[in-house]
């Protein structure tokens, strides 16, 4: 065979390991360590196995050390929606926690559906991820009993720390809702609904529904069947929600909203109806999303500590990966946040 017609490899070489420590000048074990906990070595050294990665155009092989440590280096997030912002923050923070140390984030959405949550469970680890957040505490047994067979570790967000074996990482709903309905009574209110989110599979929106009616009935004032209106999390059913509320005969004077999206349909509503916010009724939400500064009242709200959330999250759950030990539960605080969407009653 011709010297022409010579079998040849154009491949290009694909860099290694070891080349990447050859050009930093350091050892291979100071390359994986500077790649899998960079903030475990010192600044000089990281960058210049940075650099060496960046002009070899090295790629880790995750497959190899995932089949080496039995790892996937892979965290899965299973979120109630991803329609609207309200968990966009907490995950940004979980995968940015989580990026810092190569693991990778894979979301999935339920809809609020516990079967679709179910399902989605399974397919995350047959994929084997290493460990799974999710939304609240209600769910069916055999999901826990899933994660606690196959021993992955999970963290649970958004839910009150409780006398529970497992990781909960939230704060307190009931006692948030309850510090707003304290807030309406103290403007002057006494003819008060609720717009609250869909009750069944939904603990978070229980127990706001269970803080702000205790605190009324603390208060004298026990609510009607129809001062309360349970609809989806989105603005059109704020917005009908709320027109069925002020076209009542005693309408009320505040509204009580789940979050801040039913809070910001609730203001269009009455606005449809010719009403003015908070002169003709006052709206409060929860969650404080940049949407309640976009309205118009910005909206009086609940803080509620989304990045704390997300950041703990993948900090227990990478701990708990790393020490086959399950970190303790944490509990941040949620902030009322007093603004303009909240008023005097008419006439008050």
């Amino acid at each position: 065979m011709g010297a022409d017609t010579e079998p040849r490899n154009d491949r290009p070489k694909v860099p290694t390991l070891e080349d990447v420590a050859r050009l930093a000048g350091v050892s291979t074990a100071t390359v994986s360590r500077t790649l899998n906990s960079p903030d475990r070595v010192r600044t000089e050294t990281r960058l210049a196995v940075e650099n060496a990665v960046a002009v070899l155009g090295y790629t880790p092989n995750f497959g190899g050390q995932a089949l080496a440590s039995r790892r996937s280096n892979t965290i899965g997030a299973i979120i109630p929606t991803m329609a609207n912002s309200i968990f966009a923050t907490a995950v940004q923070a979980l995968q940015e926690t989580l990026a810092a140390r190569n693991v990778m984030l894979l979301v999935a959405s339920s809809q609020y559906s516990p079967m679709r949550e179910q399902t989605q469970l399974r397919t995350l680890l047959a994929r084997g991820v290493d460990g799974i957040a999710l939304i609240g505490s209600e769910r069916p047994p055999e999901v826990y009993d899933i994660l606690e067979s196959r021993r992955v570790p999970f963290a649970l967000l958004w839910s009150a720390p409780r006398a529970s074996s497992h990781l909960t990482i939230g704060f307190d709903n009931a006692a948030a809702a309850s510090e707003v309905a304290r807030n309406v009574l103290a403007a002057g209110h006494r003819r008060i609904a609720l717009l609250t989110g869909m009750i069944e599979g939904n603990d978070r929106a229980r127990a706001r529904l269970q803080g702000v009616t205790e605190e009324l009935a603390r208060a004298g004032i026990t609510l009607d069947p129809g001062d309360i209106v349970a609809l989806p999390y989105t603005l059109d059913d704020g917005e009908a929600g709320a027109i069925r509320l002020l076209s009542r005969p005693d309408r009320p004077t505040a509204i009580i909203c789940g979050n801040d999206v039913l809070a910001a349909g609730a203001m269009r509503g009455a606005r449809a109806m010719g009403l003015s916010i908070p002169g003709d009724v006052s709206v409060t939400g929860f969650d404080d999303i940049e949407l309640a500064t976009a309205v118009s009242p910005a909206l009086t709200t609940v803080r509620v500590p989304h990045r704390r959330m997300g950041e703990a999250a993948g900090q227990a759950l990478l701990e708990w990966i790393e020490t086959g030990q399950q970190p303790r539960s944490i509990g941040f605080p949620a902030e009322f946040i007093a603004r303009s969407s909240l008023g005097r009653p008419p006439g008050g």
